[in-house]
């Protein structure tokens, strides 16, 4: 079943301070388009720049997943992601007046709370998802820590975590539908080892840190000294240990709400792949590193893929339409008219077909001694695949123009020369309205793409 994108239905702002800055930072969860994805929005800064949540831009995973474009930075990022993950949001801009969401209390809980007072709407496009058909993994020799994702018909999360110490020891957590994330996950809040946190004080790194944003394992003895630095920084009077080796601030939600954590940032690191999917992911000892490293694994493959997903038609099958059925539609002519077949044609696709020939008037003085077709030709080829898709939704073609609105992410992969045979794709972005078709258009020929482009055309009645 084909799920549709989804965003927000308003604008819904939280308040808080960040954890390793210590700043009072506002953040707003603001609608976006279909297609849009996740991104951050700077507002503090001037022009207030962007930054897509994209594995490509991690520079730093200390202390959480810090992406970085153009000098702008994102620090902690994955808490935030993971609630749109967890209620399935696809499209979705953050603002933030400051370099990095509020810590609240530590999890995902409290963006969920938000997303779900904007409400969750629908759209009209199709939710794109890499369906993982092979074992892929990756592995950190240096610690060990290792993803794989399997095969599945959803997407499932395991993560097994051994922390080698005492106060905590081996730990699992399974989330086995994203349905379940808000009520199985979203609570799970950071956690630190206290000789971590002697670290980070003596850095001044852990300003926004209270107690009630992070669990902290205490697995060493607490010196006169720590302990000083400990109630200064926590602004307390009095401190110590409980039974089970967490320091007295708060009590655990779960036994093993430490996995839980890692299973939640394994979530909100895994969505800077940027595609949804469906598949298992198995993570032992995970962590930021691993986890965004895996991500642009995955994404790598999800782009080669897509690049090299070559669609395969019977060329020795009648046409849905030969050459005289689409000049009854089109209103172009030779040697203008440049497809010569329809294999194809649905509600919100179309397959369009052209032979190309040495005797091709373009190729008399377009380079005649190394002929090659005009990429602008391709173009026009694969808007006029696409015009036979919306004229079709007119009883009366024949009195209609199609004309061209815009285009978009135009790329030319391959030479197209005399002989080849081009295969065109085009499929709605978005439903048909007023005459106007919003679609992603690919090329190929000897098994491969030679053009993309997002095309917008709109059919307009003959005076």
């Amino acid at each position: 079943m084909l799920n549709k994108q989804r965003t927000i239905g308003k604008e819904v702002t939280l308040t808080g301070v960040g954890l390793h800055t210590g700043e009072n930072v506002t953040l707003k969860f603001v609608p976006a388009p279909e297609n849009h994805g996740y991104a951050f929005k700077r507002v503090d800064l001037k022009d207030e720049p962007i930054i897509e949540a994209d594995a490509s831009y991690v520079v730093n995973t200390q202390r959480g997943t810090n992406l970085e474009k153009h000098g702008v930075k994102i620090q902690t990022s994955e808490h935030v992601l993971a609630a749109l993950v967890g209620l399935e949001i696809d499209n979705v801009l953050i603002e933030l007046n400051a370099p990095e969401p509020p810590i609240m209390d530590g999890s995902s809980k409290f963006f969920i709370t938000s997303l779900e007072d904007a409400g969750i709407v629908e759209q009209e496009a199709i939710r794109e998802e890499y369906i993982v058909k092979d074992v892929i993994s990756y592995k950190d020799e240096a610690t060990g820590s290792e993803i794989t994702v399997i095969p599945s018909d959803s997407y499932m999360v395991t993560t097994m975590v051994d922390f080698g110490t005492k106060v905590l020891g081996t730990q699992n957590a399974t989330l086995e539908k994203l349905s379940d994330f808000k009520t199985e996950i979203a609570d799970a809040r950071t956690f630190s080892f206290l000789h971590e946190l002697e670290a980070l004080l003596e850095h001044g790194l852990i300003k926004g840190g209270d107690l009630n944003n992070a669990i902290v394992y205490v697995d060493k003895e607490i010196s006169e000294e720590t302990m000083k630095k400990l109630l200064k920084a926590f602004n307390k009077d009095k401190l110590s240990v409980k039974a089970n080796g967490i320091l007295d601030n708060l009590t655990l939600h779960q036994p093993n709400e430490a996995a839980r954590h890692k299973l939640l940032d394994v979530i909100g690191d895994l969505a800077l792949a940027g595609t949804r999917i469906r598949g298992k992911i198995i993570a032992n000892k995970p962590g930021h590193y691993v986890n965004t490293q895996f991500a642009k694994k995955i994404a790598k493959i999800i782009k080669l893929e897509k690049r090299n997903k070559i669609p395969t038609y019977d060329l020795t099958l009648p046409p849905l339409m030969d050459i005289h059925q689409i000049m009854d539609m089109l209103p172009h002519r030779p040697p203008f008219l440049l497809i010569d077949r329809i294999l194809e044609l649905s509600d919100t696709h179309v397959v369009g077909m052209k032979n190309v020939t040495m005797n091709e008037p373009f190729f008399v003085g377009h380079f005649p001694g190394a002929p090659v077709m005009p990429g602008v030709l391709q173009v026009e080829a694969m808007a006029q695949t696409g015009g036979v898709l919306v004229l079709s939704t007119v009883p009366d073609p024949e009195n209609y123009l199609t004309f061209f609105m815009k285009m978009d992410n135009v790329k030319f992969k391959q030479k197209v020369l005399p002989g080849d045979t081009l295969t065109f794709h085009c499929s709605l972005i978005t439903p048909i309205r007023r005459g106007i078709c919003h679609m992603q258009a690919y090329a190929y020929a000897n098994n491969k793409l030679v053009c993309e482009a997002e095309l917008m055309a709109q059919i307009a009645k003959k005076k």
